[in-house]
């Protein structure tokens, strides 16, 4: 899982940009996502890869569409210091998981091979072979992430249809 990694303040507008937003499908999406900090991200971004940012990461306006542009490009989920409070509930709400650990987005660097494992929060970086600990996911959040996303969750739950 090849690394990209961004700075500070990544905000969703960047993430997608509002230009591209008259054609919400997700694959649409994926391909503008990143471009105005990374113009070939959509282009090179394999399925399973990682983007690893500075804090505040989704910050900006309250848009679903970011994570979604995220998901939809194949990205395995994205590993920061902190994530903007709106960005990170849309995230789970559409099964996206994003991992909170310091240490790992400060070390970790571009193009680094690193492999995340959800149930116990241990994120590897198999280029340099350091591990990081972070925290795993509360049950009803990783219930919702394997699910798919809030919506699914609810309706294997038998609470929605």
């Amino acid at each position: 899982m090849k690394v990209y990694k961004y700075g500070a303040n990544v905000d969703t507008d960047v993430i997608i940009p509002a230009r591209h937003l008259n054609d919400p499908s997700p694959e649409a999406l994926a391909s503008h996502c990143m471009e105005d900090i990374d113009a070939d991200f959509a282009s090179t971004v394999q399925p399973g890869d990682i983007i690893v940012a500075g804090p505040n990461f989704g910050c900006g306006s309250s848009r679903e569409h970011a994570p979604l542009a995220i998901k939809s490009c194949g990205v395995k989920c994205v590993i920061a210091p902190s994530f903007a409070r709106i960005f990170y509930r849309n995230a789970i709400n559409i099964g996206f998981p994003i991992v909170e650990c310091s240490q790992a987005a400060e070390e970790i660097q571009a193009g680094d091979q690193v492999e995340v494992d959800f149930s116990t929060g241990t994120i590897t970086d198999t280029t340099t072979g350091k591990t990081y600990q972070a925290a795993p996911f509360p049950a009803f959040i990783d219930g919702i992430i394997k699910s798919g996303g809030l919506l699914n969750s609810l309706k294997e739950r038998g609470v929605a249809k």
